[in-house]
C-alpha cells in the first residue's frame, strides 16, 4: 500500500535540488567538488537590508502580518513596477508570497480546472511543469531551438494554442539559458495572444535586473498594454538583491485574480515571514546601485564560461544575454566513451560521467525539457569557474 497521493505521483522531485544535495553528499565524503547546479547569487544580502530586518525584529515586529503582503511592501512593489515597468497597480492587485514558487502555485490553483492546458516553452524552470500539474492542469511543451537563441516563435505559440489553453508562462531572462526576450520579441508573442483572449500570461521576470551588454528589459504588459487585464507579472527579491533564503516573491495583475490567489494562500502557507518581508521593503525602496556593479561582474563571469566552453572540444556554447546561467550543447559528445568505455548516449550521462571523473556538478538538459544540453549556473567566483572549466575541458578532451 503507498501513502502517495495520486496528484503527488503526477510530478518529479526538483532536479537542481537533487544535483546540488548529490554534490553536497559527495563534498562530505571527501571529493573535491565544485557545484554549478544551484541557482543562488554568491554575493551577501546588502547590509541596509540585514539592518531594516534586525530593526523589525527589535521593533517587534514579529506577528502574523496580512495573509499576502503588508501594506507597505505592497506599496513598495507598486512603486518598484511604476518605476521600473512603467505598470501602474494599486496594492489590491499586489500580492505577496514566501517565494516565487508559491506565487507561481497559488496562481495555478486558483485558476486550473482539470484538462486545462498551460503552454511551457522548452527549455523551462525545471518546476513549471510539475506545479502545473499539481494545480491539476496539463502542461504543453513548445520546443525553441539554439538557432532561435532558445525564444519562442510566434508561430509555434499560434499551433500551440487550442480552446483548453488557460495560460502561456514567459520566463525572460530565462532559466535556464539566460535568453531574454526584446521588445520586438515580446510583441509578436503578444500579437498571438491578442487573438486568443481565453489565454492569460504569467510571466517571471525573476532575472529582470541581471542583463548584460546593454540589453534593454522590458515584460509584455509593458509592450502590450491591450495585455495588462490578463498579464500576471511576477518577480521577486532573492537573484538582483541575493535574498533567496529570506523567500518573498511577488506579482501584481487584475484584483479578481490577485484575490483567488490570496484565497489559496490563506488555507496553505499564510503569509510571509514578517522579517522578510520588512528587508524587502528596504530592498526595493533602498539604494539600488549595487545591483548595476554585480551584474557587471556577473557579465565577466559569463564571458569567462562562454569563452572556455567553447573551447572545450564537443561543446557549444551559446552567450546569454541575461541571467547567471549557459545552455551548452553537447551534441557533439553524445556517442562518445569515456576512458573506462561508458558511452555518453545522453545529455544526463554527460553529467554523470562528468561529476565522476572531475568533480563538476551540472544540471542535464532533459531536467529542462530539451536535450542534449545541460545548464551552468555561473553564480560562483571567478577562481572556481576558471578551475571548473577546465575540468569540464579535460573531460572533453579524455572522450573518444
Amino acid at each position: 500500500m503507498t501513502i502517495e497521493s495520486a496528484a503527488l505521483k503526477r510530478v518529479k522531485p526538483s532536479p537542481t535540488i537533487a544535483v546540488t544535495q548529490k554534490a553536497r553528499e559527495l563534498a562530505r565524503q571527501g571529493r573535491n567538488i565544485i557545484s554549478l547546479g544551484a541557482g543562488e547569487p554568491d554575493f551577501d544580502t546588502p547590509d541596509n537590508i540585514k539592518e531594516a530586518a534586525i530593526k523589525a525584529i527589535r521593533e517587534g515586529k514579529t506577528k502574523y502580518t496580512d495573509v499576502d503582503g503588508i501594506p507597505q511592501l505592497k506599496e513598495a512593489i507598486c512603486a518598484k513596477f511604476q518605476r521600473e515597468n512603467g505598470l501602474t497597480y494599486k496594492p489590491s492587485q499586489v500580492h505577496v508570497a514566501p517565494g516565487g514558487k508559491p506565487v507561481i502555485y497559488n496562481a495555478l490553483c486558483a485558476t486550473l480546472n482539470p484538462g486545462d492546458e498551460v503552454i511551457v516553452p522548452t527549455p523551462y524552470w525545471v518546476s513549471y511543469p510539475d506545479m502545473v500539474l499539481l494545480a491539476g492542469g496539463e502542461p504543453v511543451f513548445v520546443a525553441t531551438t539554439a538557432a532561435n537563441n532558445f525564444k519562442l516563435q510566434a508561430a509555434d505559440l499560434e499551433k500551440a494554442i487550442t480552446p483548453k489553453t488557460r495560460w502561456i508562462i514567459l520566463n525572460s531572462p530565462s532559466n535556464p539559458s539566460g535568453a531574454a526576450y526584446t521588445a520586438a520579441e515580446l510583441g509578436t508573442i503578444a500579437a498571438v495572444l491578442m487573438r486568443h483572449p481565453q489565454v492569460w500570461v504569467l510571466t517571471d521576470d525573476m532575472y529582470e535586473h541581471l542583463i548584460y551588454d546593454d540589453f534593454k528589459f522590458t515584460t509584455i504588459a509593458e509592450v502590450e498594454p491591450a495585455l495588462y487585464d490578463r498579464t500576471l507579472t511576477m518577480n521577486g527579491v532573492s537573484k538582483a538583491y541575493a535574498m533567496t533564503g529570506w523567500r518573498i516573491g511577488y506579482a501584481a495583475g487584475p484584483e479578481a485574480l490577485i484575490k483567488l490567489m490570496g484565497k489559496m494562500e490563506s488555507q496553505t502557507t499564510s503569509n510571509p515571514t514578517s522579517i522578510s518581508q520588512w528587508a524587502a521593503v528596504e530592498a526595493l525602496n533602498g539604494p539600488q546601485t549595487f545591483i548595476h556593479e554585480r551584474a557587471k561582474v556577473f557579465q565577466a563571469r559569463r564571458d569567462l564560461v562562454v569563452s572556455m566552453l567553447n573551447q572545450a572540444k564537443g561543446l557549444k556554447c551559446p552567450t546569454p544575454e541575461g541571467a547567471f546561467y549557459v545552455y551548452p550543447s553537447c551534441e557533439g559528445l553524445i556517442g562518445k566513451k569515456t576512458p573506462a568505455g561508458k558511452v555518453i548516449a545522453t545529455d544526463e550521462d554527460f553529467a554523470a560521467e562528468l561529476l565522476e571523473a572531475e568533480g563538476v556538478a551540472v544540471v542535464h538538459g532533459e531536467a529542462f525539457g530539451l536535450s542534449p544540453f545541460f545548464r551552468i549556473s555561473y553564480a560562483t567566483g571567478t577562481d572556481v569557474l576558471e578551475d571548473a572549466c577546465g575540468r569540464i575541458q579535460r573531460f572533453c578532451a579524455s572522450l573518444t
